[in-house]
């Protein structure tokens, strides 16, 4: 629907020829974006968004993993206003800092499971993750381990995007034309059991992941690495849910070997899976690193952290000799109004009650979104809670693939954006992580308009020739 007002039509082409040919957008397709361009939003409330035009859509992806208490939260913006006018900024270097850095390092302490006590703020997940790098070089180097350097991820895992980040990154097609760190960083096989052999049991499969883990420490020397990156459950990856007791048993190959348990809970903190954090409460794990962003404000204000334990505290917090520093920082480490908007969006997330909410209504579309399954192309739907995703399949028996030209997953989403629903394509699966404050009937719409969504798709596929008629 075109809005009717000539000015807004003004502004939005104003708009889209200034995104166009200027904003160089992340994870852009430079094949169709200069005739596409961008689709412009103006306004959002709840768990939907508005268009330029007017049309509003459910946020199925809640921003990228993140507006988790929905948006249009007057408390946020007020929490926001207020900080900006007592100090909107000051330095942390050295000895100083604001209330609500102060405040909110507490804060995240006393949710962070375990020793977990320490708190050292970026702006973002990235930068939580490169931090982690060289927090755990530094340790090491202090301890005199100084050969402890080699960092070892998973195929399929994402970390980030700044350098070191996306090194560890395991998505081989996010490292196209790119550079990437291979002299420090290692990956083992995705734990994704969709695509174990049909013979092999969960059990099996999983302690095959975890020997190959062991077997990748014995192979670089245990003197020589420092660190093991996992995400809870693997997000940008294709949320691959890893078989029951997968992180306990790294973790205790990690503690023989003494080499240090990242938790990259970027996505899954915060509400997600229905805890503040998923390790301890959903995986049984204490890890010696969490590294946290999204939904730490609900992607209100940019902010970032890697909380870790007083083990490694203890050694990092010692001088190294007269005068010397912990040269590590960032401008906007601590920033004062971040920490404020992340101070707020946790005491909203209590004082509502918003992780059960997650266990209730989390359960329901996990429940509703595996009615999917008896359609055609669906090979598998799986995550946990308000972390899901459909896996399309040309054959579900065979599981093989669509052909990538059909760009299925796109297929789909256009579908559902015409129905007003907002789902993420990422090659031939779609992916849900909509804000946390779903209700029942919301969760209706999201799996009804999918289904008719794929079954259109379907049948465009077959007109195409990509499936029989």
């Amino acid at each position: 629907m075109t809005s009717q007002n000539p000015a807004a039509n003004f502004v939005k082409q104003e708009v889209w020829e200034k995104d166009r040919d200027h904003f160089v957008h992340p994870w852009t397709d430079f094949s169709t974006f200069k005739e596409s361009g961008s689709m412009v939003f103006q306004q959002a409330d709840g768990v939907s968004v508005q268009d330029a035009d007017g049309k509003r859509y459910l946020d199925g992806i809640g921003g990228l993993w993140c507006v988790n208490i929905g948006y249009g939260r007057d408390e946020i913006a007020e929490a926001v206003a207020e900080q900006i006018r007592a100090i909107p900024y000051f330095s942390t270097f050295g000895h100083h800092t604001t209330a609500p850095a102060a405040r909110l390092a507490a804060k995240l302490a006393e949710l962070a499971p375990g020793d977990l006590n320490h708190v050292f703020y970026g702006c973002g997940g990235s930068v939580a993750n490169d931090t982690a790098v060289r927090l755990i070089h530094f340790y090491f180097n202090q301890l005199g381990k100084t050969s402890k350097k080699q960092i070892i991820s998973r195929i399929d895992g994402y970390h980030g995007s700044t350098y070191m980040a996306m090194s560890i990154t395991g998505v081989q097609f996010d490292h196209i034309g790119f550079d990437v760190e291979r002299q420090l960083v290692h990956h083992i096989s995705c734990p994704n059991p969709y695509r174990r052999p049909e013979e092999q049991s969960l059990e099996a499969f999983c302690d095959e992941k975890v020997q190959e883990l062991e077997d990748k420490i014995l192979e670089l020397g245990p003197d020589n690495v420092a660190a093991f990156f996992a995400e809870p459950i693997m997000g940008a990856g294709g949320v691959i849910v890893p078989p029951p007791g997968y992180h306990q048993k790294t973790l205790a190959v990690c503690r023989k070997y003494d080499v240090l348990y990242v938790s990259d809970e970027v996505v899954t903190a915060f509400g997600r899976l229905g805890h503040m954090f998923a390790s301890e409460d959903e995986f049984g794990i204490v890890p010696d690193i969490i590294t946290c962003a999204k939904g730490l404000t609900s992607g209100y204000l940019p902010l970032g952290a890697t909380i870790f334990s007083d083990r490694i505290y203890d050694v990092i917090s010692k001088p190294q000799a007269d005068g010397a520093l912990f040269t590590h920082g960032f401008t906007y480490s601590g920033h004062p109004v971040s920490c404020a908007a992340g101070l707020k969006n946790i005491e909203i997330m209590e004082r509502e009650g918003i992780c059960d909410h997650v266990q209730d209504v989390g359960a329901y579309f996990e429940q509703r979104l595996h009615e999917l399954k008896d359609l055609p192309i669906v090979g598998d739907v799986r995550g946990r809670k308000f972390m899901m995703c459909l896996e399309n399949v040309a054959d579900k028996e065979t599981k093989e693939l669509i052909a990538p030209e059909a760009k299925i997953g796109n297929r789909i989403a256009d579908e559902c954006q015409q129905r007003g629903l907002i789902v993420r394509p990422l090659a031939h699966m779609n992916i849900l992580s909509p804000t946390l404050i779903l209700s029942r009937q919301d969760v209706d719409f999201v799996v009804e308009t999918l289904r008719e969504s794929i079954e259109a798709a379907t049948e465009s596929l077959k007109v195409d020739g990509y499936l029989p008629r």
